[in-house]
């Protein structure tokens, strides 16, 4: 089996998550600039099988789009010019940033550590990417 990305887009930075081989764990890999990100996936989905990239989407609780919904529709866009036979889901991110830093403040990290944005973005996508893949168990 081949492994699935999970990307938490964010305006600045994307919180990237990675499961293993067998599609069982999610485990944060990174976070990066947006600006970059998708220099960063062609040297990761190069050096790694890949079958899917699941991209959280961002709405409101009434389902309306919210301020960051264009920002991922772009790289949608994008990404699909740059890797076109990559299947990309789209998944409900809301909730997700309140539960990772529910499960953040549990680690028992240190202020500073808890407080770092990145942290929060791997976090999301973690989460999200691990429901997936419970939810698709294949």
């Amino acid at each position: 089996m081949a492994r699935i990305i999970a990307l938490d887009i964010g305006k600045k930075r994307t919180g990237v998550a990675v499961s293993d081989p067998m599609q069982i764990i999610a485990t944060g890999l990174e976070t990066v600039e947006t600006g970059v990100l998708i220099g960063f996936l062609k040297k990761y989905i190069a050096a790694e099988e890949v079958e899917t990239v699941l991209v959280g989407y961002p709405l409101n609780l009434d389902d309306s789009p919210t301020d960051a919904t264009p920002i991922v529709e772009k790289f949608i866009l994008k990404f699909g010019n740059v890797f076109p036979n990559m299947p990309v889901i789209k998944c409900d991110e809301r909730m997700t940033s309140k539960m990772a830093a529910r499960e953040i403040s549990g680690m028992g990290l240190n202020k500073k550590a808890r407080e770092q944005k990145g942290l929060l973005d791997q976090v999301s996508a973690v989460m999200m990417l691990q429901e997936y893949m419970e939810r698709h168990p294949d």
